[in-house]
């Protein structure tokens, strides 16, 4: 019969996501181990007042783990591992550095556009509440790491490719402890030699692990495209088109099946 030597049309329906291991992709509970030599940072920004010890203490009610209390107080030898435990730890870390260490991005670049009314009305200078003084006494002020001609290049480069998903600004544009903290893991990376395409690799995964639904919303979108999360190119995930606010809102409207709401690293404040 003629009838029947075609297949019936297809029903299109949802992919089927499996979450859990999705997510297991995006952030690994395993982590990422960060390319930096952070040695005793935490304790200089102590020293110069940077960082409060009893104010930064106070937003971690629970206590600090023992890597933890390297990181803020003692001298760092060994990899620097981030997970979904200590990303909001190191967020506000990485936000104290980024927001202290000299470098002529925050000298030069959107902060300090008189059109925005100068560096200190940002969610990441005058929301930084942990600091000894007023957050802008350390503004671009200590050269806990200097970088030459081609490591700044490169991080004004890449900072102008890498967004977040809590507003639609650049690192380069760090007005939010996202983008502050960012700033600040690209330049410790930088200052090691890390590659380019090895600062996105890390770029994204701790994105991932500061922004969970947003990656694991991007990650189902790429898998209903018949792309795996590991074939992404971080940079392009990283860019506007995806990380900025506007563009993620947009991708996440395309997507058919959902991941269930994972938890957030917090939001833009101390």
């Amino acid at each position: 019969d003629a009838l029947n030597t075609k297949n019936p049309p297809a029903t299109t329906k949802p992919q089927t996501i499996d979450t859990s291991a999705l997510q297991q992709q995006v952030m690994p509970s395993s982590g990422v181990t960060l390319p930096i030599n952070w040695k005793d940072l935490g304790k200089r920004m102590i020293a110069d007042g940077v960082i409060d010890e009893t104010k930064f203490r106070a937003v971690f009610s629970s206590g600090l783990s023992s890597d933890q209390e390297k990181i803020l107080k003692g001298s760092v030898t060994q990899p620097i591992i981030m997970n979904a435990e200590n990303s909001r730890f190191l967020l506000d870390a990485f936000w104290a550095f980024g927001l202290a260490n000299k470098n002529e991005i925050l000298e030069k670049g959107e902060m300090n556009d008189k059109q925005f009314g100068g560096a200190g009305g940002f969610a990441s200078t005058g929301g930084w509440t942990l600091s000894q003084d007023k957050p802008m006494d350390h503004y671009s002020k200590h050269a806990y790491v200097t970088l030459n001609t081609e490591q700044q290049a490169l991080v004004d480069r890449i900072s102008r490719t890498i967004y977040r998903p809590c507003c639609n600004n650049s690192t380069h544009f760090p007005d939010c402890n996202h983008g502050m903290a960012m700033l600040g893991l690209l330049e410790l990376m930088a200052s090691q030699n890390v590659s380019e395409n090895e600062m996105y690799k890390v770029a994204l995964m701790v994105n991932s692990y500061w922004f969970p639904q947003t990656y694991l919303d991007l990650a189902s979108y790429f898998q209903e495209q018949g792309k795996s999360w590991k074939e992404v190119d971080p940079k392009t995930v990283l860019g506007a088109e995806y990380s900025s606010a506007q563009g993620y809102q947009q991708i996440r409207a395309k997507i058919q099946s959902l991941p269930q709401p994972a938890k957030s690293a917090g939001g833009c404040g101390a």
